[in-house]
C-alpha cells in the first residue's frame, strides 16, 4: 500500500473534466515527479490531491486513510503540505514571520522546527528579519518550502518549485528537496524542468491530457527513447 494513493482521478473546473483517470502514488520518503507538456493537467492533478478540486471519480488515500472528502485545511492536519507556484509567501512579513505563519495549526513549541528550516536553508537565518518580498526568487521559494515544513508534513507537495530561478538555484533547491526526502517526508512535485527533475525522482509520471502516458522510475523514464524524444528534447 502506497503512502499516497490517488487513483483514477476524474475532475476539472465547471463541467469540463481535465483529469481523465489520472493515478499518482508516492511511497514513504520517496520523491515522485509529475512532468508533461503544457496543459497536460499536472497542476490540476496536484490540486486534486490537496482537495482544491472536487473529484467526480476516483479517490485519494493518505497512509491508508480515505481523505477524498476532506477540505485542504483538513488535509493539512492529516499531514499534507502544499507549496503553490505563485503567491506563496507573505511579501510584507519577515522571513521568520512567514515561517511562524506556517505553524498556525500547531499548539506545541515550534522553535525546533524553525531551527531545522534554518539548518536546511542557511540563507534564511541570515535574512530572517528581512521582508520576504525583498528576497530573490530562489530565496522566496526557500521561504515557501520552509513555511510548508513548519506544519511537520508527512507529504510535501511542490508546484513547479524551480519556476523562474537560475540553473544554479534550481540545482540547489533540488539538493534541498533530496535532503527533505531523506528525513522520511514523501515529496510529490510538478516540474517543467523535466530532465533535471527525473534525475532526482524515485518515481516519475508523464501526464498527457489529464491521463498517465508513462509511469516508471525516474531512471527508467530518462532511459526510455520515446520519453526522451517526445518530452525531454532528445
Amino acid at each position: 500500500m502506497s503512502f499516497l494513493d490517488a487513483s483514477e482521478m476524474i475532475g476539472g473546473y465547471g463541467a469540463a473534466d481535465i483529469l481523465h483517470g489520472c493515478t499518482l502514488k508516492v511511497e514513504k520518503g520517496q520523491i515522485a515527479v509529475i512532468v508533461g507538456p503544457n496543459g497536460a493537467g499536472k497542476s490540476t492533478a496536484m490540486k486534486a490531491v490537496f482537495g482544491m478540486l472536487r473529484l467526480r471519480g476516483g479517490h485519494v488515500k493518505l497512509d491508508g486513510e480515505d481523505i477524498t472528502g476532506l477540505s485542504p485545511q483538513e488535509r493539512v492536519k492529516k499531514g499534507m503540505g502544499f507549496v503553490p507556484q505563485v503567491n506563496n509567501v507573505f511579501p510584507t512579513m519577515s522571513v521568520e514571520e512567514n515561517l511562524e505563519m506556517g505553524a498556525f495549526i500547531r499548539t506545541d513549541d515550534f522553535r525546533d522546527t524553525i531551527e531545522q528550516v534554518y539548518e536546511l536553508f542557511p540563507i534564511l537565518r541570515e535574512k530572517r528579519y528581512q521582508n520576504a518580498g525583498e528576497l530573490s526568487g530562489g530565496q522566496r521559494q526557500q521561504v515557501a518550502v520552509g513555511r510548508a515544513l513548519m506544519t511537520k508534513p508527512k507529504l510535501l507537495m511542490l508546484d513547479e518549485p524551480t519556476a523562474g530561478v537560475s540553473p544554479i538555484v534550481m540545482d540547489e533547491l533540488f539538493d534541498r528537496i533530496i535532503e527533505v526526502a531523506r528525513t522520511g517526508i514523501s515529496i510529490l512535485m510538478v516540474e517543467q524542468n523535466a530532465r533535471q527533475a527525473l534525475e532526482i525522482a524515485d518515481q516519475g509520471y508523464v501526464l498527457v491530457q489529464g491521463a498517465n502516458k508513462y509511469t516508471d522510475t525516474g531512471a527508467a523514464l530518462m532511459a526510455d527513447p520515446e520519453v526522451r524524444r517526445t518530452f525531454l528534447g532528445g
